[in-house]
């Protein structure tokens, strides 16, 4: 199998377990939280849910959840077997949560590549097959499953830039790998092309489209009405509202220049800062503090004029009050940029820094479309701002938007319609 292919799967075989020895005493103080699900040890309630041999989803963190909900949703309507989900992170296990308490049977922390943690949680487990979301590829993991007969399928799979530039380097090694997986199901042709050039097997890989955009248009309803975003519609007053959605460390003080600028010539206008990872919110909002009236969404008072967001789940029903969007994790190398289809779903026009490879074809087609933009610095970002507090051609923007999101939904459908019908083939192997 795989972890024989060359010198990339002997260094893997044989230093990932001394690694996890040396590394333990980090490792259980950094992940305390779910410390022995991540050793593959599990409660009773996991292991009765075990032997019922359940379909296993993983997704990592709160990206790959949002694109997992509508598959877990499909599968469920589809008579699937109980549903496993495991995260990565904390977070993710609370988007799993919000976003899937309906459709999951459990929620587990994901089980490290470590032989005998793999062994242990399969053992545990015994899934009918495993789902992994987007570019999860775990080889001790991928190993024992085709030993133990139980397929593994790749769903929303992509292959960025940074991530095709690093697997070509071992190509021999994840050659095997891919050849594990009984159907990978790829976001575009682009992706398709580079798992290929992998040496994936041609005729495992289809693609299926975005999983994400089933996820947001699934979504709209229940965010509209959340209580967090009615109390920032009660308390924003008339004025043009802008959304920066998902910021990085470097990005916060460019979106508060920009708005500043804004403010000068708006003064009716509000700002809401979400960063990507809630416990920056503090630091966030001293930052705010020098722009204006500032306050946490978790301590909303009338009269803000900037709110920073403090909580998981809240940015996609946040855009749905915008006139205009920033897409955070695109001005600030190496980060790829977050979800711009979630503002547009919302027929919200966007800016966005130069680094977008996560959503790249989305983000060139709505470029293309007039419905987004490039902004470099907090001079562009003031006047994108003003352009989208003037508000006409932002509609026309917006709308431009919501009609291409509206036309590529389904890949989730679709891709546990593959799934569905390998198993209905395949007896069960357990």
């Amino acid at each position: 199998m795989g972890l024989r292919s060359g010198a990339c799967g002997v260094l893997y075989r044989t230093a990932v377990p001394v690694a996890y020895t040396l590394a333990y005493p980090w490792l259980a103080r950094r992940y305390r939280i779910g410390l022995a699900e991540r050793r593959g040890f599990y409660d009773e309630d996991v292991r009765r849910l075990g032997g019922k041999h359940p379909l296993w989803v993983h997704a990592v963190s709160v990206g790959e959840v949002q694109a997992a909900a509508p598959l877990l949703a499909a599968a469920r309507a589809g008579g699937a077997p109980p549903l496993l989900l495991s995260t990565t992170t904390p977070t993710g296990k609370r988007m799993a949560e919000t976003l899937s308490a309906g459709t999951m049977d459990r929620h587990i922390y994901y089980p490290w590549d470590v032989p005998r943690i793999v062994d242990r949680a399969l053992a545990a487990l015994q899934p009918r097959c495993y789902v992994a979301m987007e570019t999860e590829i775990w080889p001790h993991l991928l190993q024992r499953l085709q030993r133990a007969g139980i397929p593994a399928f790749m769903a929303n799979g992509r292959m960025s830039d940074a991530g095709f530039a690093r697997y070509r380097r071992c190509r021999p090694f994840v050659a095997r790998l891919l050849e594990s997986f009984t159907l990978l199901m790829v976001r575009s042709s682009l992706d398709r092309e580079r798992f290929l050039q992998l040496g994936a097997p041609p005729e495992r890989v289809h693609v299926t489209g975005d999983c994400k955009v089933e996820a947001i248009l699934n979504r709209r309803e229940a965010a509209r009405s959340s209580p967090e975003i009615l109390g920032v519609r009660r308390t924003a007053g008339p004025g043009p509202l802008f959304v920066a959605g998902s910021t990085h460390p470097g990005e916060d003080a460019v979106v508060l220049d920009a708005f500043a600028s804004l403010k000068a010539r708006r003064s009716d206008a509000r700002l809401v800062l979400v960063p990507r990872h809630p416990e920056r919110a503090e630091g966030v909002l001293e930052q705010a503090r020098a722009c204006g009236t500032a306050r946490l969404l978790s301590r909303m008072t009338p009269g803000w004029e900037i709110l920073v967001a403090d909580q998981v789940g809240v940015l996609f029903g946040l855009y749905s009050l915008a006139c205009g969007a920033f897409i955070g994790g695109s001005l600030v190398p190496p980060r790829q940029g977050q979800n711009i289809l979630e503002p547009a779903v919302w027929g919200v026009p966007a800016v966005h820094g130069p680094n977008m490879a996560n959503f790249a074809e989305h983000t060139r087609r709505l470029d293309e479309l007039g419905a987004a933009w490039t902004v470099s610095d907090s001079a562009d970002l003031a006047g994108a701002m003003e352009i989208f507090a003037a508000g006409e051609s932002s509609t026309v923007a917006g709308k431009r938007a919501m009609e291409y999101v509206s036309a590529i939904g389904g890949a989730a459908t679709a891709a546990w319609r593959m799934i569905a019908e390998c198993l209905e083939r395949e007896r069960p192997r357990l």
